[in-house]
């Protein structure tokens, strides 16, 4: 299977994936746009409600979304301390632990949603992720995972990145996934796909970020919802 490697042509410093996330805490919320993810929570047909687990929570913005629709319950993990700290400052989750989304220790079979937004390209593989979000899932649960759409990152051979005060952009370990690596990660954990959702550039994405204007019509992130037998 081809690697981001092949693709990327920024060729930005690499950091881990917590230090990344440290360094970038405090400007994530005002470089992270609503059209990336949360836009696409909003068109999958999914009932939000029951107790709720958020992998790799970072600042809150997904649990924000999720308390807003009448979630109730909602525990978040997330490797980076820095990430943590301004979730606990917006405060929409019940508890917040400092973890990995492929061993949580929290309890199994504990959760009728699990979510997961745009942490995925940060693994080397899917396979760890998606049977730790089975074990925490109660029958008939549903999991929901918003990534990067592999073409966008193929053919801006861009990663994750952020820009520090020091002004010299540093990326964020960058893995790629294609679309059946999901499918076969899922399906092995004991997933049912059940919804894809898209998003492409489009007009108002142009009007926030005129300079991708060659990419009009590209997909650049998606939704995947899984559901149990």
């Amino acid at each position: 299977m081809p690697t981001f490697a092949d693709f990327d042509r920024r060729n930005y410093p690499t950091v881990g994936v917590a230090d990344g996330y440290d360094g970038w805490a405090p400007t994530y919320d005002r470089t992270v746009m609503d059209e990336m993810d949360l836009a696409l929570l909003d068109r999958v047909r999914v009932r939000w409600s029951g107790r709720a687990v958020d992998l790799g929570c970072g600042t809150g913005r997904t649990g924000g979304w999720l308390r807003a629709r009448g979630v109730t319950h909602i525990d978040g993990i997330d490797l980076s301390a820095g990430m943590l700290d301004r979730a606990r400052e917006r405060g929409a989750h019940t508890t917040l632990t400092l973890g990995d989304v492929r061993a949580t220790g929290l309890p199994g079979g504990a959760y009728d949603l699990v979510i997961s937004s745009l942490i995925d390209e940060h693994l080397p593989e899917l396979e760890p992720f998606y049977r730790e979000a089975r074990r925490l899932a109660a029958p008939g649960a549903t999991f929901v995972l918003v990534a990067y759409h592999p073409q966008f990152m193929m053919v801006t051979g861009m990663p994750t990145h952020y820009t520090p005060e020091s002004g010299a952009p540093l990326a964020i370990s960058t893995h790629l996934h294609m679309f059946g690596e999901h499918v076969t990660a899922g399906v092995a954990a004991g997933w049912r796909l059940t919804e894809v959702a898209e998003a492409v550039v489009d007009d108002a994405w142009l009007a926030r970020k005129p300079k991708w204007a060659e990419l009009r019509g590209h997909p650049f992130t998606m939704a995947l919802v899984w559901t149990l037998d």
